[in-house]
């Protein structure tokens, strides 16, 4: 029986002219690396991306909201199971149940972000009309719900989840451990920000008017990117049946390969697919790669992207050799490895991750 499997993800990916995920200032996020300055996309805003492609590639019933509204969700859920009951009475209910459960989430000013699933929200809106209705004392009520509700909010977790993980500083028994971690991503290479300095015209600006109607300046860099990510499927297993387990794993490599951030998209139309995608299972511990690239690349006579190709195919070797076994499994979309790992396109490779967990499932029995 297989205890341990990890999937690990390696994506080398160009990225034109853009500024997807900036700071505080407006200025693309950077870090150093290896002595020189890297762009730099951090996980959660990947992350954020990916849970909105979670939205077409799971059901409801498997993703979850981040948000402040739960009093919100949960009064709007009142109100569909219960026409009888006004939205004004939901809402008050809804703030109710919330307390005694310990989440601040509901309509006050203290409300803060909590991770709640589709099917968790459902469930506590019943509670909170069967608590409306218990006639007993207000304490005594409190000391039967409480562990009702603490029970609902760990059953059910939706798949992002558990994936991601959730903290619940008001009450830790809530908490869930994120079986999936992403990198920052880096470029491969130095990088340098620069600034477009732009102009709007007014359109109905006299014609004997030359000016701009509007001047600013925007930054942006381009890079060819590393991004990894890393699947426990051992700790997925614990919470989803089989089915769900497979269509969790297969959902999340085709949202950390497919999704982009969208900052300033509007601008510079960036979106663009990976160049290489180098996925493998391990049975020991997921292993980051970015080693390869502690040394910036420079640029060949077919740029960035073919050299870090190759550094980060030569640094997992070179891993492999001295430090941990080559993978159990491994494919590779994009291009052509030949003995170092089997190459296939996007849909064979989702493919062959839905059977290897498949086949994980089956050897665990």
């Amino acid at each position: 029986m297989r205890k341990n499997l990890y999937v690990d993800f390696h994506v080398i990916q160009t990225v034109p002219p853009s500024c997807v995920n900036r700071d505080d200032t407006g200025s693309p996020k950077t870090a150093m690396y290896g002595g020189v300055m890297r762009a730099r996309v951090s996980s959660q805003s990947w992350k954020r991306a990916m849970r909105g492609m979670f939205r077409e590639l799971f059901t409801s019933d498997h993703i979850g909201y981040r948000t402040k509204m739960i009093s919100e969700l949960v009064s709007d859920r009142i109100c569909a199971e219960n026409p009888d009951i006004t939205m004004e009475d939901a809402k008050k209910m809804a703030d109710v149940i919330l307390v005694v459960a310990g989440v601040k989430a509901g309509s006050d000013k203290k409300s803060t972000l909590f991770f709640i699933s589709a099917q968790q929200i459902e469930h506590i809106a019943a509670l909170a009309v069967e608590y409306h209705n218990d006639n007993a004392p207000k304490k005594d009520k409190e000391k039967s719900f409480k562990p009702r509700l603490e029970n609902v909010l760990k059953e059910n977790p939706s798949v992002d989840i558990l994936l991601f993980g959730r903290m619940a500083a008001s009450n830790p028994t809530l908490n869930y451990d994120a079986a999936a971690q992403v990198a920052h991503s880096i470029s491969t290479h130095a990088v340098s920000n620069e600034y477009d300095y732009f102009t709007a015209v007014d359109d109905c600006s006299p014609e004997d008017n030359a000016g701009a109607g509007h001047l600013g300046t925007v930054e942006f860099n381009s890079s060819t990117l590393y991004r990894y990510a890393t699947v426990n499927v051992g700790e997925l297993r614990e919470n989803l049946e089989p089915d769900e387990l497979r269509i969790a794993v297969k959902g999340f490599a085709e949202a950390f390969i497919r999704s982009m951030p969208t900052g300033k998209q509007n601008t510079f139309a960036n979106r663009t697919l990976p160049d290489m995608v180098y996925v493998t299972f391990r049975e020991d511990q997921p292993i980051n790669m970015a080693g390869a690239f502690e040394k910036p690349i420079s640029a060949g006579i077919h740029g960035y992207v073919e050299e870090s190709e190759k550094a980060l195919v030569n640094y997992a070797s070179s891993v492999y050799a001295d430090y941990a076994s080559a993978p159990a499994k491994a494919w590779v979309v994009g291009v052509d490895l030949k003995d170092f790992a089997g190459k296939v396109n996007l849909s064979e490779l989702l493919g062959k991750i839905e059977n290897e967990i498949g086949q994980y499932l089956t050897e665990g029995k």
